[in-house]
């Protein structure tokens, strides 16, 4: 069998590994095994964040668009109620958006779905 010798390559894997643990804690940033662990646990959490964000700011527009409902005297869950039965569709970003900046405009919202 021929051998194969792949120093080169070895060193430009680990090297890889050690960039992207740059900033890592004590020897998470500077010995390869420690550091390979660290980087695979880092982009697993990233990976995983990026989903949880999505979930992170509807909880936020929904807490928005209650505050809101509150102040104008409805409940959260009879405003997105009163919304569907009037077949009015603005997603929760947007309600949570106009509640916030344009109060009038949301109370009008308020009054059509009352």
């Amino acid at each position: 069998m021929v051998r194969v010798k792949r120093g080169n390559v070895k060193a430009k894997n680990r090297k890889k590994i050690l960039k992207l643990a740059k900033g890592f804690y004590g020897s998470l940033s500077t010995l390869y095994r420690p550091a390979k662990q660290a980087v695979v646990q880092a982009l697993t959490n990233a990976f995983v964040g990026r989903r949880d964000k999505k979930a992170d700011f509807r909880t936020l527009w929904i807490a928005r668009i209650n505050a809101a409902c509150r102040i104008n005297s409805v409940s959260y869950s009879r405003f997105i109620d009163g919304l569907k039965k009037k077949n009015i569709i603005i997603n929760r970003k947007m309600l949570s958006e106009i509640a916030m900046f344009d109060k009038a405009t949301f109370a009008k919202i308020v009054d059509a779905i009352k």
